[in-house]
């Protein structure tokens, strides 16, 4: 309910801001968007807003109240008997008026008549029969009288909720099942156990042989590389099993191992090369070499030179791209570092610490460069720009000197000095 003075200033604000309705709410804080319209409405057909609220009609009338009360008290004080046959109303609201005019009635008001309570023998043999059942439990509840899940409620309130709801013994199994089963269990572990070792086998050999690293997959090897594993441990394992964990044709295996018995046909190139390569410092690139071996009337193509240097790991050390840095280096003498980590102070404006933070917005960068009293945290004065420059510096030491002018403080300023 609101004053006659808080309507007529909400329809003259209302007015005044052009018939807003958000505005006019957002500004007083009140009320709803449909009693500001209505009381405009009312305004404009009237000049004026009526001194009191009229209060509202009740939704039913007194007559409909007592006939309502006196069905719920002359048939067994069901409430939702009463509204299925009257219609109306609902469920508190007739719990209210009964509340109001029967304050005697102290027992609590339910949509249905108080459950009887069964004898504890009953309750007992309905358990029994529920874990050591021959039928449902649907069966079983309409057998006592009790629906579904008050046989469930019986069985933890004696037995409690973790005890099983069935207690039926399962039919033994032969013995003779078991017996073959298991041995089919014995002979899957030793499958996976040899297996398991062949792996392990396969990854100590990639290692020692192939010089890969930890975490190899094997199935990702190359066929020459498989090849050389499953040589390695072809005495100590059968072949299938070896192609098998690696991946590798049976073709393949024989294509390779045919491949890795010739001879090396480039191996005094090979040493022509590694031979240049250390002559001359170690910092010609494939093109020298390849010029060089023409001179030694040795024609070999660009891309077998290459092939070559990287087997033989003839590569050349360039220097890395250094990154720009508009730091000169200390202009003067560095200072005493008096502070020497101890960052704790007695009293306010004995230490302060500074430094030029920079951060990453959609416009560009942005550096923030403030002083922070060690005794309390204090952010004492602080400055902001586009660029870490002097005048960033110099503008927040200005604005901290003013703030300590005019007392004895003398506090101590420490930076890292950009490092």
């Amino acid at each position: 309910m609101y004053s006659y003075a808080d309507r007529i200033r909400a329809v003259e604000l209302y007015i005044k801001l052009g018939l807003r309705v958000r505005a006019t709410i957002r500004q007083l804080g009140y009320p709803t968007k449909n009693a500001l319209k209505g009381w405009y409405q009312h305004y404009l057909k009237h000049q004026d807003l009526p001194a009191s609220q009229a209060p509202r009609a009740p939704k039913y009338s007194l007559q409909q109240r007592q006939v309502a009360v006196a069905h719920y008290l002359a048939h067994d004080r069901c409430i939702a008997a009463t509204m299925r046959v009257l219609g109306y109303p609902g469920r508190g609201t007739l719990t209210a008026w009964v509340r109001q005019d029967c304050p005697e009635i102290s027992k609590s008001m339910v949509g249905r008549s108080w459950p009887t309570t069964k004898p504890d023998a009953l309750m007992c043999e309905g358990v029994v029969q529920l874990c050591t059942r021959q039928s449902t439990a649907q069966e079983i509840a309409v057998k006592f009288g009790v629906c579904r899940g008050t046989l469930y409620n019986w069985k933890n309130q004696l037995l409690g909720p973790c005890a099983p709801t069935s207690m039926k013994h399962s039919p033994k199994r032969s013995p003779v099942l078991d017996a073959a089963a298991l041995r089919r269990q014995v002979e899957s572990l030793r499958q996976d156990i040899r297996r398991l070792k062949i792996e392990r086998e396969l990854l100590k050999q990639a290692h020692e042989v192939l010089k890969n690293g930890a975490g190899i997959d094997l199935h990702r090897l190359a066929n020459k590389d498989k090849a050389v594993l499953v040589e390695a441990l072809r005495g100590q394992y059968e072949l299938p099993e070896l192609l098998s964990l690696v991946g590798l044709a049976r073709s393949s295996y024989f294509y390779h191992r045919a491949r890795l018995k010739l001879a090396d046909k480039y191996l005094d190139v090979r040493r022509s090369i590694t031979e240049i390569f250390d002559n001359n410092y170690r910092c010609y690139g494939y093109r020298r070499v390849q010029a060089s071996l023409l001179k030694e009337c040795t024609g070999i193509s660009e891309k077998v030179v290459r092939r070559l240097m990287k087997q033989e790991g003839l590569i050349v050390a360039k220097p890395k791209r250094r990154r720009y840095n508009s730091y000169l280096g200390e202009i003067g003498a560095a200072p005493q570092n008096l502070i020497n980590r101890d960052f704790r102070a007695a009293a306010p404006n004995e230490k302060w610490l500074t430094d030029i933070t920079e951060f990453q917005i959609p416009a560009g960068k942005v550096y923030l460069s403030p002083v922070i009293d060690c005794f309390d945290g204090l952010v004492v004065s602080w400055s902001i720009g586009t660029h870490p420059n002097a005048h960033l510096v110099n503008t927040m030491l200005d604005a901290a000197i003013d703030a300590v002018q005019g007392s004895e403080s003398r506090p101590v300023i420490h930076s890292d000095r950009g490092a």
